[in-house]
């Protein structure tokens, strides 16, 4: 048998697969890079389309829609497919996506290739962390994990100050080649290193709905609302909030947007190393410290240096968090039905932007910037909080076997 006829049965390997752990790595980096990429050029992508750049904008939100939709559903549109199949599939979409963008030539056409990248990233992340728990032990899950979500540490440092760079030295749509051939390299290494993984169990509507309604996985999905939504209130208007609180140049807000990135790769690490002991206590680790920079913002926010500090500290601690909530789930979840909670956890994840971002900026236009702030640390807060006195009454790890029979 060859490294590539790996486990027909449910049992997680003996050995660590980590050529394809690091395949979806890059496939992380790959699709996170192409859904950032739009801020950094959006106003020559509108002027050159010609259309507002508010209009523009809406390309973001055909991304996270169709993410959103993509995550609960690709589980269950590809049952009885190798996963490795699926996953090879959704890198073409990304690749497709990203040539479709830069050859368009109306907003119609744009929102369209944007869509189509909105499908493969919702499936890809629905998919991402149950794969990687089918290519390493139990014990190595954290570490996988945490490898995976690199990707998307290292795309949220270098995406958007690379792509605003090279799109002023080779146009937006030759920015949006090159985010094709990233996927192109991402989609080799998938091809070169990912093992047959035939499908598990046979999802349907009522399965996403059945394991909503257990109780620790529930406890997950809240977690996620409540904490990221208020990162994700906070995180949306950081400029505004450096702009008015200690009153940043242009310059010095990138520098600190760089130390915020560069924090989150950290805490990125970080993250697999606390959760390789207990998921929950990274979520509460990362949600407190979110919580204590907001309230440091708050009390002192006014000088540079601590509002700079407090960025750089907040990005790390936010590092942590999705490696937290990523394992947490894959713990509680049945095995043969990882993909389908993988799916509601993306799911939470794109509600808790979508109402953190809207809710956000309520609060900026009835209370300023002062509001947001004031959101985000009490969310967070609420957050830690809620897990530390809900969760211990709730296992980090079930019996899958049985977990598994009630669900089917």
């Amino acid at each position: 048998m060859s490294n590539l006829d790996v486990e027909p049965a449910a049992a997680m390997p003996q050995k660590a697969l980590w050529a394809g752990v690091i395949s979806l790595a890059f496939g992380s980096f790959s699709f996170v890079t192409a859904e950032f990429l739009p801020a950094s050029l959006l106003t020559p992508m509108a002027a050159d389309i010609g259309v507002t750049v508010g209009a523009a904008g809406q390309a973001i939100s055909a991304t996270a829609v169709a993410a959103g939709i993509a995550a609960l559903i690709t589980a269950i549109v590809s049952r009885g497919i190798d996963r490795r199949i699926v996953i090879w599939t959704l890198s073409v979409s990304l690749i497709v996506s990203s040539v479709l963008t830069a050859t368009a030539e109306s907003l119609p056409a744009l929102l369209i290739a944007r869509v189509l990248l909105g499908i493969g990233l919702g499936g890809f992340w629905s998919m991402a962390a149950a794969i990687a728990m089918r290519l390493v032990p139990a014990g190595s899950l954290p570490r996988a994990i945490s490898l995976v979500l690199m990707g998307v540490s290292v795309a949220t440092v270098s995406a958007a100050p690379i792509g605003a760079y090279l799109g002023a030295l080779i146009g937006w749509r030759a920015v949006f080649l090159l985010a094709a051939f990233v996927g192109i390299v991402a989609l080799s290494v998938q091809l070169l290193s990912l093992p047959r993984l035939p499908a598990r169990g046979a999802p349907d509507l009522r399965t996403l709905v059945v394991l909503a309604r257990k109780p620790s996985i529930a406890l997950v999905l809240i977690g996620v609302i409540v904490t990221i939504s208020g990162h994700f209130a906070g995180f949306t208007y950081i400029r505004p909030i450096l702009e008015t609180m200690p009153r940043l140049s242009v310059e010095a807000i990138s520098l600190v947007l760089l130390a915020f990135g560069l924090g989150g790769f950290v805490g990125n690490l970080a993250g697999g190393a606390i959760t390789a002991r207990s998921a929950k206590a990274a979520v509460v680790f990362g949600a407190a410290i979110v919580a204590a920079m907001g309230l440091t913002l708050l009390l002192f926010g006014t000088s540079a240096i601590v509002a700079g500090i407090a960025i750089g500290l907040w990005g790390f601690a936010f590092g942590v968090l999705p490696v937290g909530f990523q394992t947490w789930m894959m713990r509680v979840a049945p095995p043969d039905l990882a993909e389908s909670a993988g799916g509601l956890l993306v799911a939470a994840f794109q509600v808790a932007i979508t109402g953190g971002a809207v809710f956000g900026g309520l609060l900026v236009d009835g209370f300023g910037t002062l509001g947001v702030v004031v959101y985000m640390t009490t969310a967070t807060s609420l957050g830690a909080l809620g897990v530390i006195l809900v969760g211990r009454r709730s296992p980090e790890r079930i019996d899958a076997t049985a977990e598994a029979a009630a669900v089917v």
